[in-house]
């Protein structure tokens, strides 16, 4: 099916082509349309324009009105003080608009992207052998949102999860375990599948009992650097530990990812060891151009606006004084896989802000090399803390970071009990499963509610709250909908463009109409907070037209069925949008 003009289009392009009209001289202009309390729209493009035409702005908004029609549109033009025009639609285009959308279910009038590229999403970037906690939690809900936003506009989007499954963490575990075998005897046996969060806090353990002595013990630290060249050399045993940890690491990975109803694909996961094969190509291209040199033994890459306080440069180390490789041998070398094998237009990552000098230097670098151009361009995703009731980063009791799984399990326990309450004809099993879906909803949309680079505070009680900007607000917006369409008999919704609409109607309607435009500018911004915002709105306009317009009692057989039908496209809107944000809505609560 063909996509939608927009109302906000249809109303520009009839006002562009008046003012054009009105003054042939002037170039393209911008109306500078927007919603508006006086009016269904205000336009304020006039005083611009008659300033650059030395003109009388509103002598000119009375030009542009006289060649505007009006009839099936718009139904009224009026001047308001220095030039301003107020514009009101007529009801039927706003019904009929709203069923060009309802008769498109898949994608609700929503235009793919008219050039697609491919884009290349870093998010959700784990550690294997350890523990997921809430620092994770941003990267892998925001990247989620834009791959479904990128993905439902069209474009090619190829996810990749860079795990930290390399280093000398490894080389640090894998000699402590050779040195402790019994560390691991209890675990004989043991189905992994089954206990992925087992296995994983047993790890977590071992990693922080191998980093005590690390810290502590010179000779060992010694050996554990021994054996991360016994790691890079590719040594039998060394890897076939290696690869251990990963796979239990991955099937707890898996666990979490579905707690927090997301896709992971396990093709999607290449870790920093998928780049070990470039990394001397890597150097050897930067040193041979002229963008890396060595300094003191080390391979650096140095840049005229970055300084330390001392007012000296800082230097990105690509590889270190011994020959080992750091971070940023790894970035580079995964940027030119996406770029010249993957043949990616855009590479977004999704990391913590506080990286963002590191994701400036190395982004830098490529441009330098060529990697990164005028035809391919890089973007940090940054994102903010997760903060706790108090302001400060979110920690246990302990001091402790709070572990994932355990922030994600208090949310189910605390929604069941909200849905429990609420409940009137659910089972059990029936709860339980709302009660997921209410509880990771809920801690998903307070991040996605938040601009990305904002901290935000987790606060479980509002997080799980029927009333106020929350996931489970909408859910149950949609759920109430879903209710009505069901006590509807007989009466089925279908668009009565014929029928007058009472305000909330209007308000309703001009609303759901904005869907596509909104999302085209939350997957061009990568801005979910923005489709966040505008879904909180859309369900707040539903309350209130449900309070204002009786739906199943209205007057008559057709505005019953325009109601519902008003209902049903509000409530399709919601599932679609939540579904960007990779919420779920559930059809009863």
């Amino acid at each position: 099916m063909a996509p939608v003009t927009s109302l906000t289009a249809s109303v520009n392009q009839r006002l562009a082509d008046a003012l054009a009209s009105a003054l042939p001289e002037a170039d393209a202009v911008d109306p500078l349309l927007r919603r508006s309390d006086r009016a269904d729209f205000q336009a304020n493009g006039i005083l611009a324009l008659a300033k650059k035409a030395k003109a009388n702005p509103r002598d000119l908004a009375t030009q542009v009105v006289a060649n505007i029609t009006t009839g099936d549109v718009i139904k009224d033009v009026e001047v308001s003080g220095p030039g301003f025009l107020n514009i009101t639609l007529t009801d039927k285009a706003i019904t009929e608009n709203l069923a060009a959308r309802y008769a498109d279910p898949e994608r609700l009038g929503v235009p793919h992207a008219d050039a697609p590229g491919t884009t290349v999403i870093d998010y959700a970037q784990p550690n294997v052998a350890k523990e997921m906690h809430v620092g994770h939690l941003r990267s892998a809900v925001i990247g989620d949102s834009v791959v479904q936003l990128l993905e439902f506009t069209g474009e090619n989007v190829v996810r990749r999860h860079h795990i930290g499954d390399w280093g000398t963490q490894f080389g640090m575990l894998i000699q402590y375990l050779d040195e402790h075998p019994h560390e691991l005897d209890h675990r004989e046996g043991v189905d992994l599948q089954e206990s992925g969060q087992a296995a994983m806090s047993n790890l977590d353990r071992l990693y922080k009992a191998a980093r005590k002595k690390f810290d502590a013990d010179e000779e060992f630290k010694t050996r554990a650097r021994r054996r991360v060249v016994d790691l890079q050399a590719g040594d039998p045993h060394t890897l076939a530990m290696w690869q251990k940890f990963v796979d239990e690491s991955k099937i707890y990975f898996f666990s979490v990812f579905e707690k927090l109803d997301m896709e992971v694909r396990d093709p999607d996961i290449v870790g920093e060891s998928g780049y070990n094969d470039m990394l001397a190509e890597t150097c050897r291209l930067l040193e041979e151009s002229g963008v890396a040199v060595r300094s003191e033994g080390a391979l650096c890459v140095f840049f005229d606006d970055i300084k330390g306080p001392d007012g000296k440069p800082v230097p990105l180390i690509v590889q270190k004084s011994d020959g080992g490789y750091g971070y940023a041998a790894t970035d580079l070398s995964a940027i030119r896989d996406r770029v010249f094998n993957l043949k990616a237009n855009s590479l977004i990552y999704v990391v913590d802000a506080r990286q963002s000098l590191h994701f400036k230097m190395v982004f830098e670098t490529a441009r330098k090399a060529g990697w990164l151009n005028g035809d391919v361009k890089a973007y940090q995703l940054a994102f903010g803390t997760v903060l706790g009731k108090d302001g400060k980063p979110f920690k246990t009791r302990e001091g402790e970071t709070v572990r994932l799984v355990d922030l994600l399990d208090e949310a189910i326990d605390r929604a069941s009990t909200v849905v429990r309450e609420k409940a009137q004809d659910l089972s059990e099993e029936e709860i339980a499963e709302r009660g997921a879906q209410v509880g990771i909803g809920a801690v998903k949309y307070a991040d996605l509610s938040t601009s990305a680079n904002r901290d935000y505070k987790f606060d479980l009680d509002q997080m799980v709250s029927l009333n106020g900007d929350t996931s489970v607000y909408l859910q149950y917006a949609y759920a109430r909908i879903q209710s009505i369409l069901r006590k509807a008999g007989e009466a089925r919704p279908q668009a009565h463009p014929e029928l007058d609409l009472h305000e909330a109607e209007r308000a309703l309607g001009l609303h759901v109409d904005a869907f596509a435009e909104t999302v085209a500018e939350a997957a061009t911004e990568y801005a979910p907070h923005k489709l966040a915002a505008y879904l909180y709105q859309l369900a707040s306009l539903y309350t209130s037209f449900y309070d204002k317009c009786p739906v199943l009692k209205a007057e008559t057989p057709e505005q019953v069925e325009n109601r519902l039908f008003l209902c049903d496209i509000t409530a399709r809107t919601l599932h679609q949008g939540m579904a960007l944000l990779g919420i779920r809505t559930p059809e009863r609560l």
